[in-house]
């Protein structure tokens, strides 16, 4: 007996279907794959002089293998000490924000939503501002202590603003207004710190504003390393909750059985450690966590299921050639991340938005 037609159209979608999701998963692979080759050529750029070939060697002899013998034990350092740190926090780092921004903007159901525009960036510069101050960073511990006080700093905006938003209802301009209303307020506590601060105090205070990879070193990948793989695995399992609350809304989603405010606090809570783990070794890095989930989101789709690891993906890429051009444009000296980031993702945020915006009106 033939199926029905309705049957057999049915199946051929979800054939489809299948066929596009895999394909998109191997999408995600090939960036990942790309970027870790990307990675190994930013190795490279430095005044020691060492090519591609050369780092290779360094990276498999710290996998293990023999030390080629052309090399030095003074380059093998350059590159494990200064160099793979920094490539490490980028990708991380970059990873982190970008998964963050996808959530935020998902749970709220604002594309203006991230971790700057909610404050969290502006607080955690003022906690590292205000430890500066304090003398705190002359202590034996003083780096980990300006990194915890921005850190917490970064955790107090994040309850202030969601936990104002859950009081009111989470309702989208709730959220966006409260940030922005703390961006403000932070911002203009640490500018009152730099106007009182020595000038040496001041140097360390804009430095640390800036957003700079200059800093991070093995303990700080190995922090971010490990809040990421707390998070991450927990993000990815809300992931279909979050096509429901990110398409339908609040009430769409409990009329699926979806326990909304449970879903919505703990994927904020992993978006926020993630957040402030980052800002607090990095320094205010704005721009990735509201562009990556938007260059993501028009390449990719909605489905979070496969946004949040591509978004993640994007973060990485963008935060990771940020940190290459800003080594390769004034050569020796280094811009800071926080700047080349927003040079470099500005003009391609704007290129997908009007080829998305083509798309929709073709």
């Amino acid at each position: 007996m033939a199926a029905p037609a309705g049957a057999g159209a049915a199946d051929a979608a979800a054939r489809r279907h299948v066929r596009l999701f895999r394909s998109r998963l191997l999408g995600i692979a090939a960036g990942a794959i790309g970027m870790a080759v990307f990675a190994l050529w930013c190795a490279t750029i430095g005044a020691a002089g060492l090519g591609l070939g050369k780092v290779a060697a360094i990276v498999a002899h710290l996998l293990g293998a023999p030390l080629a013998d052309d090399l030095k034990p003074s380059d093998v350092t350059v590159v494990s000490h200064l160099r793979l740190p920094r490539i490490a926090m980028a990708i991380l780092g970059g990873a982190a924000l970008g998964l963050a921004g996808t959530v935020m903007q998902g749970v709220t159901r604002n594309p203006l939503v991230s971790p700057y525009t909610l404050g969290i960036s502006a607080a955690a510069a003022f906690g590292a501002s205000l430890a500066i101050i304090l003398g705190l960073g002359g202590l034996a511990i003083g780096q980990w202590l300006i990194v915890g006080s921005a850190f917490v700093l970064a955790l107090l905006c994040a309850l202030i603003v969601f936990g104002a938003g859950l009081r009111v209802g989470t309702s989208p301009e709730t959220v966006i207004l409260t940030g922005i209303a703390l961006m403000y307020l932070f911002m203009a506590g640490t500018a009152t710190i730099q106007f009182l601060a020595s000038e040496e105090q001041l140097a360390s205070v804009v430095h640390w504003t800036f957003g700079s990879l200059t800093r991070a070193g093995w303990p700080a990948v190995v922090a971010l390393a490990a809040v990421s793989l707390a998070t991450w695995p927990l993000l990815m399992r809300y992931a279909w909750p979050l096509n429901a609350i990110a398409s339908g809304g609040d009430d769409f989603a409990r009329s699926l059985g979806i326990p909304v405010e449970r879903v919505r606090f703990v994927v904020c809570i992993a978006a926020v450690l993630l957040t402030a783990t980052v800002i607090s070794f990095t320094g205010v890095i704005g721009f990735v966590g509201l562009v990556a989930p938007h260059m993501a989101r028009m390449i990719i789709g909605t489905d979070h299921r496969l946004l949040l690891p591509f978004s993640a993906v994007v973060g990485a890429w963008l935060l990771l050639a940020a940190d290459a051009a800003g080594r390769l444009l004034f050569a020796p000296t280094v811009l800071p991340v926080g700047i080349t980031v927003a040079y470099l993702g500005v003009p391609v945020f704007l290129h997908l938005v009007m080829r998305n915006r083509g798309r929709a009106s073709a």
